[in-house]
């Protein structure tokens, strides 16, 4: 069996560009920078960068395309791709890049870690997926006050 699974956590080093392709096919080409901070044999800090090229197809590309903006943290998980092509001047070209299957956006919608309060300034609420089951009713718990808990209740 092979794998071919790639998971990078990064910022987009740029907006998402959102093309459609003649078949009506949506798709979405965006940067992330990722880095390795370590060490060296002077023991100063030094911090590698990595640029990796990501594309996302159909709605994940129309989602990724209207919510997320340059500096925007985010985690991409796909696979690894290598595009081969010629240039106009006859030299031949050559990409690797990262097919999404999945991109999870990290910052709140005001673009810090951890979310933020909405405001008016800030953009639409993101999708969230519909859950098709029916609806469950459970039974409400009830939260134990501070006096209902005793260091005797504690078993250890």
């Amino acid at each position: 069996m092979d794998v071919n699974k790639v998971i990078i956590v990064g910022r987009l080093t740029r907006d998402p560009e959102i093309r459609t392709t003649p078949q009506g096919v949506s798709v979405t080409n965006f940067g992330v920078a990722t880095n390795f901070v370590y060490k060296n044999q002077e023991g100063q800090k030094t911090e590698q960068v990595e640029f990796h090229n990501v594309v996302a197809w159909r709605k994940l590309a129309e989602i990724v395309g209207q919510y997320m903006k340059k500096g925007r943290r985010v985690m991409v998980e796909g696979r690894l791709q290598t595009r081969n092509w010629e240039a106009n001047d006859g030299t031949k070209r050559q990409r690797t890049e990262i097919v999404a299957d999945n991109v999870i956006f990290l910052d709140g919608r005001s673009g810090e870690e951890g979310g933020a309060a909405p405001s008016q300034n800030d953009e639409p609420p993101m999708p969230e997926e519909q859950d098709s089951s029916p609806a469950v009713s459970r039974p409400a718990t009830k939260k134990p006050s501070d006096d209902e808990i005793s260091v005797e209740d504690i078993p250890f």
